[in-house]
């Protein structure tokens, strides 16, 4: 049976622009302790909803300018793409077919970024995660010539695998931008906010040997919204319909938000979700106190998706790539999810967020989600 609880305290004048904003994304909300008599003078007023939507609620009312609409438009007026930067190459393919899976499920369109340096800029840049080459003596009209192009090549394959069956028909388009192109990525997301972005990497035996001036890496570190990475030598079918899931969990508000979006992105995968915890036990007063927490936190997503199956297994905090590993090989995991928190420039340096450092040493789909 569901129940209700508060998602938020506020003043009426401040509840109602909260409720309104809810309620236009389809959550019922109540209000409590208002004076109806007199509601402007009624304080500590209290947003109730159904326990099944708070992960929503939580992300929606935390990004309230995203979710808002602009003057004239209403929210069933906008529309999100599943964003795939795209370099023309095999690797970049294998994204795009995980990419049109993703958005034929969730009834969204896809754009095909590409982004390119112009002369002026620069030589001898690292274009891509596997592409590089002297600009020096290339005009600008040259490159966008070239990347037509490819482009055109782009569209035929992609034309012929939906004629084929290979790829489901999906509404998409082009986008030609200029700039390196992890900060192509993330100013085109915040732009022209992604439903979600799908980006290719190369196996862990070739990212091992360029470990700085990785593109995926970087728009993991920056972008602020969800990023699936489609390693080389995973399927892309597997990496649209996950069966095998390893979340890392923080054992706080932000797993919820985080096991939410999961569900939303593959609600039908029937898939097997096991939580690991990698936050230091200064959190908690003891180790017991820790699996309590993370139990406590299983037997909510268990109540609350029951699409999938939910299991916990602790593992060494200090020692999460080996721990990673070693599940890995037992498992075979489709999927690992990490809730990604926003670092500064020195942390990234210095100490990259676990999304990071995953990416160069797992040859598994990873799903990065901003919390």
């Amino acid at each position: 049976m569901s129940r209700l609880i508060t998602v938020a305290i506020h003043t009426y004048e401040k509840a109602l622009p909260v409720k309104a904003l809810l309620e236009r994304e389809g959550i019922a909300v109540t209000l409590q302790n208002v004076n109806l008599q007199q509601p402007e003078v009624s304080s500590g007023v209290r947003l109730r909803i159904d326990e099944k939507d708070l992960p929503l609620a939580l992300r929606i009312i935390e990004n309230a300018d995203i979710f808002m609409p602009t003057a004239g438009e209403s929210m069933a007026e906008r529309k999100h793409s599943v964003l795939v930067p795209v370099d023309f190459s095999e690797l970049s393919y294998k994204a795009v077919v995980s990419g049109f899976r993703i958005a034929k499920r969730h009834k969204q369109s896809i754009v095909l970024l590409h982004s390119y340096l112009a002369p002026h800029i620069t030589a001898n840049l690292q274009l891509t995660n596997n592409l590089t080459y002297d600009i020096n003596d290339v005009s600008v009209n040259q490159i966008i010539g070239d990347i037509n192009k490819n482009m055109e090549a782009l569209n035929n394959r992609i034309k012929s695998d939906i004629k084929a069956g290979l790829i489901p028909a999906v509404q998409y388009s082009f986008k030609i931008v200029e700039g390196v192109p992890e900060d192509a990525i993330v100013e085109y997301a915040k732009s022209d906010p992604p439903f979600l972005v799908v980006m290719a990497t190369r196996s862990w035996a070739r990212k091992e040997r360029d470990l700085i001036g990785s593109v995926t890496a970087e728009v993991l570190d920056e972008c602020r919204f969800s990023v699936l990475t489609v390693p080389e030598t995973a399927d892309a079918a597997v990496a649209g319909t996950p069966q095998q899931i390893l979340f890392f969990s923080n054992l706080d508000q932000s797993d919820m938000l985080a096991i939410d979006t999961l569900h939303r992105l593959f609600p039908e995968s029937a898939s097997k979700v096991t939580i690991v915890n990698i936050t230091q036990r200064r959190r908690f007063s003891t180790e017991r106190d820790t699996d309590s927490a993370a139990m406590a936190l299983a037997d909510y997503c268990s109540r609350n998706f029951r699409d999938y199956e939910f299991e916990t297994v602790p593992i060494a905090p200090n020692d999460a790539i080996e721990e990673l590993r070693r599940l890995n090989s037992e498992h075979h995991y489709s999927l690992i999810v990490v809730p990604n928190r926003k670092k500064n420039v020195f942390s990234r340096i210095f100490n990259p967020g676990l999304a990071h450092k995953l990416l160069f040493q797992a040859d598994v789909s990873i799903l990065a989600i901003p919390v």
